[in-house]
């Protein structure tokens, strides 16, 4: 669905509003990308998935928290989490990821 610029500034507002109170990742994230997504019109479930399981350098498991392929990764912290271990973390997980599937964005969010 396509939106105006107006329906996208309105719907952000209500989404700054909705979850201004929010700060868990493991009980918030999810539901919280899901509206972000929303307020652009973008269904996240036609788009992105949620703990894309990657393997890190050290051939352990990783997930990224939401990956929309070629496009975004998206790495998710509780509030007053360090933001720049989350974007070290996401740099890490994209050498897991195949060139198609490789983001144009990376952002990290601890709902503040």
């Amino acid at each position: 669905m396509t939106l105006s610029w107006n329906e996208i500034k309105e719907r952000a507002i209500r989404f700054s509003k909705e979850w201004a109170d929010t700060a868990n990742e493991e009980a918030d994230a999810k539901p919280f990308l899901d509206a972000f997504f929303d307020v652009f019109g973008i269904t996240r479930k036609k788009i992105g998935t949620f703990e894309h399981r990657v393997k890190k350098l050290s051939d352990a498991d990783g997930y990224i928290d939401l990956l929309w392929k070629g496009t975004i990764l998206v790495e998710m912290k509780s509030r007053g989490k360090n933001l720049d271990k989350a974007f070290q973390q996401a740099i890490d997980y994209t050498h897991g990821l195949k060139q198609n599937e490789l983001p144009k964005y990376i952002l990290v969010c601890d709902f503040n």
